[in-house]
């Protein structure tokens, strides 16, 4: 399930690109079956583990075309071990809100980008974030959780005043809000709950099966309860 739109981030051979704060994966192996070198960075080596057995396991399947290149990094979105200009492209999907000096990770995001370089930032959007938080406490104190609320405004302002130059937005995964807002209601973490269950099994099958009913069903919905917004920004040259 990718939140990011890679016909407005285009990648392939000859990019590098850097998923910060990749968890499982699925935009870095996306990346990399687009032909370019992806880093997947994330400070819980246990979930990189898991995205280099999926690199070897796409590499084995003929998966990855033979230029392309993944690895994974661990370390602090704060202090990337990298050195200044050192990727085309910088993916953060559903990373800042989770930081509590998200303008210093801006500012990583920016150092690391060669000049002229675009990066995806995505965020939970502010009216379904809202609503979760008002529903379940639990939802945004757990440790690791969300520390902040954006507004489509604040994010771009932050963005703006690190030195991007701000471009489109889009709004993503419309039918994925009722079903937080379910869990929220009913406990976030009561993953048992026969309502949870049955939204859940319908996400699966979406995903798997992508139908069109359900496909201009989340077109429409995208713009009004999307889950995620995504913001898609260039260095100067």
């Amino acid at each position: 399930m990718l939140t990011v739109d890679f016909d407005r981030l285009p990648v392939g051979p000859g990019n590098r690109v850097l998923d910060l704060g990749c968890g499982a994966g699925r935009h870095a192996f996306e990346v990399l079956r687009r032909g370019a070198d992806v880093v997947a960075f994330d400070m819980d080596a246990g979930e990189l583990e898991g995205v280099a057995t999926m690199f070897s396991a796409m590499d084995k399947a003929g998966e990855v075309p033979p230029e392309a290149t993944g690895e994974t990094v661990t370390g602090d979105a704060l202090d990337m071990p990298f050195e200044d200009g050192s990727f085309d492209r910088v993916i953060a999907a559903e990373v800042l809100e989770h930081i509590p000096d998200d303008m210093a990770a801006m500012r990583e995001i920016f150092r690391v980008l060669k000049p002229g370089g675009r990066a995806a930032v995505t965020v939970p959007s502010f009216l379904p974030e809202r609503i979760c938080w008002a529903l379940d406490e639990a939802y945004h104190t757990a440790p690791g959780g969300h520390v902040r609320i954006y507004t489509l405004a604040e994010l771009s302002a932050k963005l703006k005043s690190t030195g991007f130059i701000v471009g489109p937005h889009h709004h993503a995964h419309g039918l994925h809000a009722p079903y937080w807002w379910i869990k929220c209601a009913v406990g976030v973490n009561n993953d048992e709950h026969p309502l949870a269950k049955a939204y859940h099994e319908l996400l699966v099958w979406d995903i798997m099966k992508r139908p069109a009913a359900t496909r201009i069903a989340e077109a429409v919905l995208n713009p009004l309860i999307g889950k995620s917004v995504v913001l898609y920004v260039r260095k100067p040259a």
